[in-house]
């Protein structure tokens, strides 16, 4: 089906085994699975939508510092010949794209712990099963970190997993004594309803409130982390213009902004205790498994799609593949402190990013959603989050030695939304 030649590590063994954990983390296909540790596991369909399924994925080292990663899938449609008449072509031009995409994954998290000169971190991460974490933390295992995953769900936690309760004020930080960094990526969704008085202070409690827990329980410690993580968002630059803003720009006005400037302001327990903390200003995150792109996706598909508002209000994103990396090399890297901006390095405006969407997609994009609309659909939420014109630049990220997987739009949606024909990666 697919072969990628992956190289870096330089270790054979130690390559082969990271290839097969890398490959297995952004896997869906399977169900019950045969293992040979570091070379070989295979997944066998029980129940799902094929009459047959099996997918071999085999790591082979070529020499001390490379190895090919090879893709065998046997498979069977239902209903036999009509099956494979009406849907064979489909499935097999999906395959391909899945694979295309999987190989690029596995190369780039490889380059990116090869370039990591430091041993393996012991690291926790609040927000582990939302949409960023859930990617975040299979990603750092596949580097050799050990994960602690922080959540309030964990009634009977594992050995790497703690329970915590931030409205109540509880966390036990003696499982956290030595631990080498925190990544802070919990609190609500902002998009999730409209914002009545109510969801707002919920939002702004989501925040404030677990992230001054941690910065205190963190100064507080005997072996304090080495650094925190802690997620913010552009919404702190509030409306700008066509203005660039950077790291040294202050707040704007509204809520948005409100709320990231004193969720940024809960950390200070932690600066002053001497803890190394970088508040990670995140643009739109693009991903086709949740978040603004997922939204917009149906009405594209179905030639819906059109420019917001006046289509001329700047957007700053970041793919949740680079946001990922980011993320990993902040908690690496001893130079970046204080706000630094998540974003990809050209924004662009609403029209620019319509178009480049409909182009991927092969879709029409010729239904506008005019600025009344919105807000009569969202209420106060569409000037913030869709209105909003905020053209953000990254200066911190620029000198830190940080590589894009996904420096441009198109290459982004190209990727992210399986519109790359099978390729080498």
């Amino acid at each position: 089906m697919g072969i990628a030649q992956a190289s870096i590590v330089n270790d054979k063994e130690k390559l082969a085994e990271r290839v097969t954990f890398i490959h297995a983390r952004i896997g869906t296909d399977a169900i019950a699975e045969t293992y040979i540790e570091g070379r070989e596991f295979t997944d066998v369909q029980v129940d799902g939508p094929f009459a047959l399924w099996e997918h071999t994925h085999r790591v082979t080292p070529t020499s001390e510092s490379s190895c090919t990663l090879e893709d065998t899938i046997r498979y069977r449609l239902p209903v036999g010949a009509l099956g494979n008449a009406f849907g064979g072509s489909f499935v097999r031009s999906e395959l391909q794209r899945t694979f295309a995409y999987r190989h690029r994954v596995t190369a780039q998290d490889l380059a990116a712990h090869a370039r990591c000169e430091k041993d393996p971190a012991s690291i926790a991460v609040t927000g582990a099963s939302g949409l960023v974490g859930s990617v975040l933390v299979p990603f750092l295992r596949c580097g050799g970190h050990r994960v602690v995953e922080i959540g309030r769900s964990y009634s009977t936690p594992s050995v790497d997993q703690l329970r915590w309760d931030p409205a109540r004020g509880e966390l036990d930080t003696s499982r956290l004594e030595g631990i080498d960094a925190i990544v802070h990526l919990a609190g609500d969704n902002i998009a999730a309803g409209r914002w009545s008085d109510a969801r707002k202070q919920s939002i702004l409690a989501s925040r404030v409130e677990p992230t001054r827990l941690l910065a205190e329980k963190m100064a507080a410690m005997k072996r304090r982390p080495r650094v925190f993580i802690s997620a913010s968002a552009i919404g702190f630059y509030g409306e700008r213009g066509d203005r660039l803003v950077t790291e040294a720009d202050g707040p704007g006005d509204g809520f948005l902004s409100d709320v990231c400037r004193q969720w940024e302001a809960a950390v200070e327990p932690a600066v002053r205790a001497g803890i190394r903390v970088v508040l990670l200003r995140i643009g739109v995150v693009l991903s086709a498994r949740g978040g603004a792109l997922a939204r917009m996706l149906p009405p594209f598909v179905l030639g819906g799609g059109g420019v917001l508002g006046s289509g001329r209000q700047y957007m700053s994103w970041i793919s949740l593949e680079d946001l990922v990396a980011l993320m990993h090399h902040a908690v690496l890297d001893d130079h970046l402190s204080g706000p630094v901006n998540a974003v990809a390095p050209a924004a662009l405006t609403n029209r620019e990013f319509t178009k480049t969407l409909a182009r991927v997609l092969r879709r029409p994009a010729i239904v506008p959603v005019p600025s009344f609309a919105l807000r009569a659909a969202v209420g106060e939420m569409a000037d913030a989050l869709l209105l909003a014109s905020t053209r953000v630049g990254s200066t911190k990220l620029a000198g830190s030695g940080f590589v894009f997987r996904d420096p441009d739009l198109e290459t982004a949606l190209r990727w992210g939304l399986g519109r790359v024909g099978a390729a080498q990666t």
